[in-house]
């Protein structure tokens, strides 16, 4: 893969690099730059997961080596559980993970946060970093923001020293992660490390705009370990407006999720409604919806049926 298929490559479905001169830069000098992504272990992974997932994926096909953060004492200080019910969230992630068959090294965060060195680098970014900048780029992320605790105001700093410790040339993240990754950015010279922020974008929730997709709310997501009629009866009952492309969750997945791993997608319906119909790229799948030629109702039979193709192996294996 040259230089140019890589770079197309990682900047498919991609919503910001900071900076793509930077990138160019680190593919042109460095043999196999290094990719992560931190996930809280709580609860499933679930199609708002998929879409960094994808990414990584595309990043190991473009020559990147990946790493996984378990954020185990993130997810304590977002409050998203005790020790005990997080540690067993953490076992259940190893086993997705290795369904999903991304080729990675899995790390916990309590494996080298507790060492001297990073938590001296947490407290001189603690130094630089005020209280409303802290608390604005949890905004997305905190749990229970309203009532912001001292811990979740830990959280955005130990990130950008993660960062750091963990030698990354490349910190993935949704559209959220991106007041996080700036702070780091900012702080590049202080903590002697700088790294190149990538942003993918967020799925609308299943009940429509206004909301992430996220598992926490009722009916506003898929995870892994739904079966078959779960998904059928998410994705029946989703948001998905006829003609309408702006924050339409139905075709989000369409185009981050399922896409990237089909190079075609087939929409199947009776004759008397004009026959099945082929899509080769998701522009041409977008433009007969937006016309009205593709009805909502096909376009999530399909996108039932192509997530289940994704999602029953790694259910199988998950148990």
């Amino acid at each position: 893969m040259n230089l140019n298929e890589k770079l197309e490559l990682i900047k498919r479905n991609t919503e910001e690099i900071i900076t793509e001169e930077n990138l160019i830069k680190l593919l042109k000098t460095k043999k196999q730059p290094i990719c992560y992504c931190g996930y809280e272990p709580s609860g499933p992974l679930h199609l708002g997961h998929f879409v960094t997932i994808t990414k990584l994926i595309d990043l190991e096909k473009a020559g990147f080596k990946i790493k996984i953060l378990l954020a185990d004492i993130h997810a304590m200080l977002n409050k998203k559980g005790d020790e005990k019910s997080i540690k067993k969230e953490v076992e259940a992630w190893k086993k997705t993970i290795k369904a999903i068959g991304l080729n990675c090294q899995i790390i916990l965060g309590s494996d080298f946060q507790f060492k001297k060195e990073y938590q001296f680098d947490v407290m001189k970014i603690a130094q630089h970093t005020t209280i409303n900048r802290g608390l604005r780029s949890m905004q997305e992320i905190a749990r229970d923001i309203e009532n912001a605790t001292i811990s979740q105001l830990i959280y955005p700093i130990m990130q950008i020293v993660d960062i750091k410790h963990l030698e990354v040339d490349v910190a993935l993240g949704g559209l959220e992660q991106r007041k996080v990754h700036m702070i780091g950015k900012d702080m590049s010279k202080i903590l002697a490390h700088d790294f190149i922020p990538l942003h993918t974008p967020l799925i609308t929730s299943i009940n429509g705009p206004g909301e992430k997709m996220s598992k926490s709310l009722p009916g506003s997501g898929i995870s892994i370990t739904d079966s078959y009629e779960e998904i059928k009866k998410t994705i029946s009952s989703a948001y998905c407006p006829a003609k309408e492309l702006k924050d339409n969750p139905i075709l989000q997945i369409t185009k981050l999720i399922i896409f990237p791993r089909f190079s075609k997608i087939k929409i199947q319906r009776p004759e008397k409604f004009g026959g099945n119909l082929e899509y080769n790229s998701c522009e041409s799948l977008e433009k007969d919806f937006s016309q009205g030629n593709l009805h909502p109702a096909d376009l999530k039979y399909a996108v039932i049926e192509y997530l289940e193709k994704i999602i029953s192996p790694i259910r199988k294996n998950f148990k």
